[in-house]
This record gives structure tokens, sequence and C-alpha cells, in this order.
């Protein structure tokens, strides 16, 4: 188990894909896409419910060794912080619960997990893996 989460860069740079778009950029401007101009702003979504996209399916891949996203186009490898995010997006937790269990999970997280969090979530949800129920 990690001792804490790492951060937002690694997040979504260390995340490999097959089929997907490429996540790996080494500018890290091109990989958060402009994350504080998406429907995110003011901190909107921090208190609604997020869901994984039904068109992806996570699940721990023995070949792979970690958890990965499975769509019908190939599938993406996500790294521990990652999937540790992604385990908790539920259909039943807000991004504030999500920060909370993880904070109470991993007490010795960084202090800006909450912004990690966000901002990984912020990336997911561009990237079509997650939604947020209106």
């Amino acid at each position: 188990m990690m001792s804490n989460l790492q951060s937002q860069t690694e997040h979504h740079l260390d995340a490999d894909s097959v089929g997907a778009d490429d996540i790996g950029s080494d500018n890290q401007e091109d990989n958060i896409e402009n994350s504080c101009s998406h429907n995110n702003e003011g901190g909107r979504t921090r208190d609604k419910i997020a869901s994984l996209n039904p068109l992806f399916r996570m699940q721990y891949e023995k070949a792979q060794g970690c958890y990965v996203l499975l769509f019908p186009e190939g599938m993406i490898k996500l790294n521990p912080s990652a999937a540790e995010i992604l385990k908790r997006v539920d259909g039943n937790n807000t991004e504030n619960a999500i920060c909370a269990e993880l904070r109470q999970t991993y007490p010795d997280a960084p202090d800006d997990l909450e912004e990690d969090v966000h901002a990984f979530l912020v990336h997911a949800e561009q990237k079509k893996w997650i939604r947020y129920d209106e």
C-alpha cells in the first residue's frame, strides 16, 4: 500500500494508455488541458456525486500488475494514486468525500492532497472517464 499519495502530475502523467489518446505528454500544461476553465469553476463539482462513465470498467489486471480502465477501443493503465482515487468514484461519493476518505486512509499525504485530487478528477472528466450527476 502507498504511504502517501503522489502529486497530481504523477496521477495522469504516469498512466500508460493503449488505444487511447496520449496522456503522457512531456508538457504538464498539455495534460491538464485548461482544467481551470472546464465546468469545475469555483469548485462546483466538489459537492456533486462522481461516477465512472459506463463505457469504462476499472479492474485489477494481473498481466499489467496494476489497475486499468477498460473501454471498447483499449485500456488505460493507472498508477497507484489514480487507482486509489478512482476506486472511490463509485456513484456515491462527492469529491469532498473522496478527499476525506483518502486523508483518513493516508494521514501522511501531502497538504495539497485536495488540490491534487481535484486536478486529477478534472482531467478524468475531460477524458470522459468520469461524470458528475446533475
